[in-house]
């Protein structure tokens, strides 16, 4: 009987130093359980020698695979096309800088044999700094009350999908994707494990405070409107408030007749306007712009080349219902 087939997707920009550790971590924990495996390496764009390293690695592990892209599409994409080209009854996606323990693996698997499509693996804050840390739950905060899904502090990309949830993901063609959101999006029932914060491993972080910054406005602008709605509201309620403004001075000029206009009343009118006014097309041309991107349905990503062939039949094989 053939043994069910697990893909480790591995999205890497510029993570040379770390593959091999990470491909020897995932061969010793896979040698233990009952499954076949693969691992997907996605090469987004590197410009070190990730792509050399991991045609060596394919030399030395049958199971390795990999995609490498033009350019760097973004670990978005990186995901995208690692989802696209499992072959797996289950995905567990990792991050290419150690952050992600291989010693997570068999209680993904675990949560797996019990049913659940979604293993998610919960780190805590330990070894972040205390700005960070804040940041991040001050981000939550916000974004929980704004969003149509919910997202959990600690809670990422490192996860076990199994082959229905990858299904329902690749259904979500969005261009502007933000997979925290689409996790939660697509439900299905999920089992949660935690784990210590392990810092990264050789190189430096990918993810820049602007990186960041833009990510974070990325999943709030994705799945709702209310960004929208609140221009509306604002609009209406400083409108009610020039009204009142424009009421009570003509009222005054009746009793008192027309006094000098101060300069302070003049400008901060302006200034207070043009600021609402500016915040208001940002965030509408926020919107816009993302319509813009997907009315042009350009591809996620393209390949340069990849070792994978017709991955239609191996999917067929390992789907489970």
């Amino acid at each position: 009987m053939d043994l069910l087939t697990i893909s480790f997707i591995i999205p890497a920009h510029n993570e040379a130093d770390n593959l091999e550790n990470v491909m020897k971590a995932i061969n010793e924990e896979m040698r233990q359980q009952h499954y076949a495996y693969e691992v997907i390496f996605i090469d987004d764009g590197s410009t070190d020698e990730t792509i050399d390293v991991i045609r060596k690695l394919v030399f030395t592990f049958q199971e390795v695979k990999y995609v490498s892209f033009t350019r760097n599409f973004g670990k978005e994409a990186a995901i995208l096309a690692g989802l696209q080209h499992a072959t797996g009854a289950a995905v567990i996606i990792m991050d290419a800088d150690l952050q992600h323990p291989a010693y997570m693996i068999p209680e993904f698997l675990k949560g797996f044999e019990e049913g659940y499509d979604q293993v998610v693996a919960k780190r805590n804050r330990k070894g972040d700094s205390r700005i960070r840390s804040a940041l991040s739950v001050i981000y939550y905060s916000l974004i929980n009350k704004t969003v149509d899904v919910q997202l959990t502090n600690g809670e990422g990309d490192f996860r076990l999908l199994s082959r229905i949830a990858v299904n329902a993901l690749l259904q979500l063609s969005e261009g502007n994707r933000f997979s925290k959101g689409l996790y939660s999006w697509i439900g299905l029932e999920q089992k949660n494990i935690s784990y210590e914060n392990v810092v990264r491993g050789k190189g430096d972080s990918k993810w820049s405070f602007a990186a960041l910054l833009n990510y974070g406005v990325d999943g709030i602008v994705s799945f709702n409107n209310k960004p929208l709605r609140l221009c509306f509201y604002m609009g209406s309620f400083i409108l009610l408030l020039a009204l009142f403004y424009i009421g009570t001075t003509f009222v005054q000029i009746l009793k008192h007749g027309v006094d000098v206009p101060g300069y302070f009343t003049t400008i901060s009118a302006v200034l207070f306007l043009g600021g609402v006014q500016l915040v208001s097309l940002g965030i509408i041309g926020e919107y816009i712009g993302r319509i813009y991107n997907e009315t042009k349905k350009r591809p996620h990503y393209l390949i340069q080349q990849s070792n994978i062939e017709q991955v239609t039949e191996k999917r067929e094989k390992n789907v489970i219902y």
